[in-house]
């Protein structure tokens, strides 16, 4: 893949007029290592997040040895390019089959589980001619508040706080290793999210009165956007390290988390150009059936800069259109740009490794895109200390921060 040193030179160079995908390794590599040295347990990459075999491949060279995978696509991806990984099917509602093909061809061993039927069908679906699986690491999902995260995964999934303890004693009885997971919600903008939830987890355990292996605090860990400025991930990590000590569990129990967005969302940016100018409302190649679902449809605001050497002094609020015939192709934003951006313009859209780069379609004939690496660094970044002020969604080339 040919490398630029950034996207104002790849400009320079192909004025293309597809969308591409800008691709910083060095950046998820070094979130993988930040998280192999500091988290006080082990990280499963959350490969919903970015499925990339590319990113697959960085993140394990930068020592993430564990995948949380949620379906059975995932699962044969991850162990196609990484065979030696450890894969936890973590989705805590599976089809019979998909258990039986991950344990028996795959050999995943690690199931997440949130009720008394997901027990019985993987107890079902991992036996071996009527005798019943003696190695399995089984994880029951508790269901915890998402008050303290930007997007909410409170609703579907986890146990509630009645069924727990029961679903505990029984998954003991069938694991030879029980944890208990959760997840707080994505990008969860204070430490206090996981606090909060280890209280939750103390509470089952005293209720079940079971020997737990295994406490699973799932994702949540977030990356800086314009206005999501969250504390360092050092206060997160010493927040869940506190709490998981003072649990009532086995001194030998694992403590492991599923990084996603903060693995990913560096690792990718998004280079659109602008077709049309109506107002303040910029028409670009790339929209809400594209990288930019998540800025269409739950109005995520993503860091932008005008790849042009000069440009005016005047910041002005615009709105995004996206290639396809569908009104609802619309990023409201506000996204921060100088005055007199037009028609030919490129802009970078920074921070789409997380799920930008998943959730492409191919709708009304759009979504080719290409990739090309770059060497700068991305427009935001907890790993290397950028400021909140100098996020980078605003201004041209010519005045970005120093990083």
């Amino acid at each position: 893949m040919y490398s630029y040193p950034d996207a104002s030179s790849l400009v320079r160079a192909l004025r293309p007029d597809e969308p591409i995908t800008l691709l910083r390794p060095h950046a998820a590599e070094r979130a993988a290592r930040f998280f192999v040295e500091k988290f006080p347990g082990k990280s499963l990459y959350a490969v919903k997040a970015n499925p990339s075999p590319a990113l697959l491949e960085t993140l394990w060279a930068a020592g993430i040895t564990h995948y949380d995978v949620a379906s059975l696509g995932e699962v044969r991806l991850v162990h196609k390019f990484l065979p030696d990984a450890k894969l936890c099917f973590m989705h805590p509602v599976k089809s019979e089959r998909a258990i039986a093909q991950a344990y028996h061809n795959h050999g995943v061993r690690t199931f997440s589980l949130d009720s008394h039927e997901e027990l019985e069908k993987i107890v079902r679906a991992t036996a071996t001619d009527g005798t019943a699986a003696a190695d399995l690491e089984l994880c029951v999902r508790i269901r915890v508040s998402s008050d303290h995260a930007k997007l909410s995964l409170a609703a579907k999934f986890g146990a509630e706080p009645a069924e727990v303890a029961d679903l505990l004693v029984a998954t003991r009885q069938a694991a030879d290793s029980l944890g208990i997971a959760f997840h707080v919600g994505s990008q969860a903008m204070t430490p206090l999210a996981y606090a909060e939830a280890m209280e939750k987890v103390r509470a089952a355990i005293v209720e079940a009165s079971v020997t737990v292996d295994i406490v699973d605090v799932g994702g949540g860990f977030p990356s800086v956007y314009p206005g999501m400025e969250p504390p360092p991930l050092e206060a997160y990590f010493e927040t869940i390290h506190r709490t998981f000590e003072d649990l009532p569990i086995s001194y030998s129990a694992e403590l492991w988390c599923e990084p996603g967005r903060a693995l990913c969302a560096e690792y990718a940016s998004l280079l659109v150009k602008v077709e049309k100018r109506r107002d303040n409302e910029l028409y670009i190649n790339d929209g809400a059936y594209g990288a930019l679902f998540d800025a269409a449809h739950v109005s995520w605001r993503f860091p932008v800069e005008l790849m042009r050497e000069s440009g005016s002094d005047e910041i002005s609020e615009f709105a995004f259109y996206g290639p396809t015939c569908d009104d609802m192709d619309y990023m409201a934003g506000p996204f921060l740009l100088p005055a007199d951006v037009k028609a030919g313009d490129y802009i970078e859209i920074g921070m789409l490794g997380a799920y930008g780069c998943a959730m492409r379609t191919e709708f009304n004939g759009f979504g080719e895109t290409e990739d090309f690496t770059v060497e700068d660094e991305p427009m935001a970044s907890l790993y290397t200390r950028i400021a909140a002020n100098d996020l980078g969604n605003v201004h041209h080339i010519g005045k970005r921060s120093a990083q």
